[in-house]
């Protein structure tokens, strides 16, 4: 017997039950089903989130003062002095605080950050309408505004901001440009705040210094060479190791791999639990398929058919029960992914090679499964069998 007559076989078994042979497979398909729909959505969170991570800026490192000890902040020539520094391309300080924005009767509460022009090259944030802060903005604390989209949705829902007037926590600010949309990232949206010149902000919020610091590194190799750098010269002002944190965008990404690569395995041992059930409920229905086909069995020996052969056959139809478990399976978590990324645009990454492993690992359940029923039906007695009513 030859593999494609096994298969038509099997087939025809599996056809003559159709609803025995569904409940068998069923979970195959809900185990194929779960693996691909659980692991697509992991993997495509962890893509999300990792553009988000490359999108705060090119070779970003983060500097973060805790307030600890005796020095709070830092100031703006200490910010300054951080450029100097082998390695860095530019430092952006950033001083942030909550506002409460008004234009006309619309009211609303935002992040406010003030900080220097550097800061859209850093960061990759460019306006779309007017224009972004100018050194002459800080040098003389302008009140002027860069707005984000979700700000200009609140408080200009109708009208071009650019030249309109807002005011933040009682101080008039002219609206000097809006930034290009970029959507959320680690800290929140980046659309939903007020850029201010740094000097302005300082007075506004009464700041008694600069306690974020972004800094651009000259080159990806370069990052670990400024990181050292800025460290040396933290622990130097600061003293004490845990009143700052530096960190950057590689090391970010590292944890968030880690992290996905664990909840990966996770799902996928979850998912496992399914098709190894359902490797039982093949196991299971092997067996019946045994007793009810004895007769069967014994014809097919007393023709001539050796035991390999009743092995190889009951083995080839317990694979194809659960590859096409599998295929459907398949199928329907791809189906899945597809409708919840139209309708609630849910981040999901369809790797062929998660499909294969599925695929795969469902026709392995389903020979290992079945490797108990196929060998006693080829060693069933043929006078015995053919007795058999």
């Amino acid at each position: 017997m030859n593999f494609w007559q096994a298969v038509r076989l099997s087939l025809d078994a599996i056809w003559s039950n159709k609803l025995r042979s569904f409940l068998t497979m069923l979970g195959v398909i809900i185990g194929v089903f779960a693996v691909v729909a659980l692991v697509s959505l992991g993997q495509g969170a962890g893509d999300t989130v990792a553009e988000q991570v490359q999108g705060m800026g090119s070779n970003l490192i983060t500097v973060y003062i805790s307030g600890r000890g005796t020095k709070t902040a830092m100031t703006m020539a200490e910010v300054a002095a951080l450029e100097e520094m082998a390695g860095v391309q530019a430092a952006v300080p950033i001083i942030s605080a909550q506002g409460t924005l008004k234009h006309g009767t619309k009211t609303a509460d935002f992040s406010v950050e003030g900080t220097t022009p550097a800061y859209q090259a850093v960061r990759a944030h460019y306006p779309q309408a007017g224009r972004f802060l100018v050194s002459n903005d800080v040098t003389y604390r302008q009140n002027v505004a860069v707005l984000g989209t979700e700000v200009v949705e609140e408080l200009f829902p109708a009208a071009d901001p650019v030249g309109q007037e807002i005011r933040i926590n009682g101080t008039p600010f002219t609206v000097v440009g809006v930034l290009a949309e970029k959507g959320y990232g680690m800290m929140g949206s980046d659309d939903a705040k007020v850029i201010i010149p740094v000097s302005t902000a300082r007075r506004l919020f009464q700041s008694p210094g600069v306690q974020n610091i972004y800094i651009q590194a000259e080159s990806p190799q370069a990052v670990d060479r400024a990181m050292a750098a800025i460290e040396a010269s933290l622990k130097y002002q600061f003293r004490d190791e845990d009143a700052y944190m530096v960190f950057n965008q590689f090391q970010i990404l590292d944890v968030l791999g880690q992290v996905m690569g664990t909840m990966t395995l996770l799902l996928s041992g979850i998912a496992g639990i399914s098709l190894l059930v359902g490797g039982i409920g093949i196991m299971n229905i092997m067996l019946v398929s045994v007793t009810e086909r004895t007769r069967e069995i014994g014809i097919y020996k007393a023709l001539g058919a050796k035991r390999r052969d009743i092995l190889f056959q009951f083995l080839v139809e317990s694979a194809v029960i659960s590859s096409i478990g599998g295929i459907i399976g398949m199928l329907c978590g791809y189906g899945l992914m597809k409708l919840l990324n139209s309708l609630f645009e849910l981040p999901a990454s369809f790797s062929p090679q998660v499909v294969i492993v599925a695929l795969l690992f469902s026709i392995f359940v389903g020979i290992f499964f079945g490797l108990y029923p196929a060998n006693k039906a080829a060693r069933l007695n043929p006078v015995d069998a053919l007795r058999a009513e």
